[in-house]
């Protein structure tokens, strides 16, 4: 079987066909069964015929999209009966012919190049828009988190009608359940049918001999606990000195050079602390020469964050921001928002975590949970002034991995371990709550 072939962290497929493909079913889909548009995705239609900045730069985003591109998303009017469409579904393991291909960023994949134009860049940045588009995510959240979202928890064929996808199949199949296995960095031997299935029940609190293995909803499913046992701090990483991975993540980068005020919307896009932590008082504890390591998530892996030190909850925070800001100086990212990792650290909509370490050598550092596109919902579980244990929860993504960034001050040197590994797109998770540095 042919495999399609994904972008950074699995989110969508990297074949434009396959993608093209599936947008012009949407795009047939809500041409022949137009349903009335919500009332969150009304209140941002009429926000762009009430603006005529917003009009000019939606319409213009379209108009400025390559010709040799075959965009099937025409305009924008054609985008928000799309986006009212799915707000009814959720994602489903999907097969086309003999080809996998998971879809996890629906509305990404909707707005793919139309954000990548000039007015794209500008359009996503304007406040009014991300209002509008935190209350449509919001509404997909609720529609998510109920049980009118577990058809897509089955073994086999959805049978709730999919006119975006031939053959759909549920997060259950051996087709899903194999790519849940292969993202599992500790994942033993066997490749068979049977040994995903055996491997998703070992890691995961599930019930299998329950209906959708006893998920109560699509985003029960994706926010999964593993098992007692499965990913915990191993003896000898209890070492105060010792740094854990705080997601189930693969590195992109990491600096020893941060600083607190940047151009991060330049090439190598840098760091910029202050916009980072949103201008919080906290922030000018750290400075110049801040160390940031940053890792992404994987569409089918775990999404909960955990603490990566022992230490004490200090000040927490969610920021609201963008959901489709890219770089303008990555041009056409053919990563979705992925390339732009850097640069939606400042931007995208995301949650804060201070933590004063109980080692005195690490002090007071910060862990950043960012969202990304669809990935909008950052709970944070913790509490200001709780104590945590290295490996304890401190807050989940719902319907998305995103990235997070952990940030330490000045003259905190850590030697840091990727696992035999170069931080860039192309790397592999490395499990939670393994070592990922020890302070020196």
């Amino acid at each position: 079987m042919n495999h399609v072939k994904y972008r950074v962290g699995k989110w969508l497929p990297s074949d434009r066909n396959f993608l093209n493909s599936w947008i012009e079913k949407k795009v047939n889909q809500v041409t022949q069964n137009r349903l009335p548009l919500r009332p969150a995705v009304n209140s941002l239609r009429e926000a762009i015929y009430n603006d005529p900045t917003l009009y000019m730069s939606f319409t213009s985003m379209y108009d400025e999209i390559p010709q040799g591109y075959n965009e099937p998303v025409k305009n924008f009017e054609t985008m928000l009966l799309i986006i009212n469409q799915v707000l009814n579904e959720a994602p489903c393991y999907s097969t086309i012919e003999d080809n996998i291909g998971l879809v996890g960023f629906p509305i990404n994949a909707i707005l793919d190049w139309a954000m990548g134009t000039q007015a794209g860049y500008l359009t996503f940045l304007h406040p009014v828009v991300n209002e509008k588009l935190s209350v449509i995510l919001a509404e997909w959240k609720t529609f998510l988190e109920s049980p009118a979202s577990q058809y897509v928890l089955v073994d086999g064929h959805v049978t709730q009608p999919q006119p975006d996808y031939t053959n759909p199949v549920g997060w259950f199949s051996p087709q899903a359940l194999e790519a849940i296995a292969a993202m599992d960095p500790l994942r033993g031997k066997g490749n068979s049918p049977q040994d995903a299935l055996q491997n998703f029940i070992y890691n995961y609190q599930c019930q299998p001999n329950q209906p959708h293995f006893g998920y109560k909803s699509w985003d029960d499913f994706f926010t999964r606990q593993f098992n007692p046992g499965v990913r915990e701090v191993s003896p000898e990483d209890q070492d105060p000195s010792v740094i854990v991975n705080a997601c189930e993540s693969a590195p992109y980068n990491f600096v020893t050079n941060a600083k607190m005020k940047d151009k991060f919307w330049m090439k190598g896009q840098p760091y910029s602390l202050i916009d980072i932590m949103n201008h919080h008082e906290l922030a000018q504890q750290f400075g110049d020469n801040s160390t940031v390591y940053q890792a992404f998530l994987c569409a089918k892996t775990y999404h909960r964050w955990n603490s990566p030190v022992d230490g004490k909850i200090v000040a927490i925070q969610n920021v609201p921001g963008t959901y489709y800001a890219e770089a303008p100086i990555e041009g056409y990212d053919p990563s979705g928002p992925n390339d732009s990792q850097g640069y939606i650290t400042e931007l995208a909509a995301r949650a804060l975590v201070f933590i004063q370490s109980d080692n005195e050598k690490i002090g007071l550092m910060c862990f950043v949970a960012i969202g990304m596109a669809e990935v909008s919902s950052c709970e944070i579980t913790v509490t200001e002034g709780q104590h945590v244990k290295k490996g304890d929860p401190i807050g989940t993504f719902h319907f998305g991995g995103s990235t997070h960034c952990l940030i330490f001050r000045p003259g905190v040197n850590i030697d840091f371990d990727f696992h035999g590994q170069t931080p860039c797109l192309n790397t592999y998770n490395i499990p939670l709550k393994a070592r990922i540095g020890v302070v020196s």
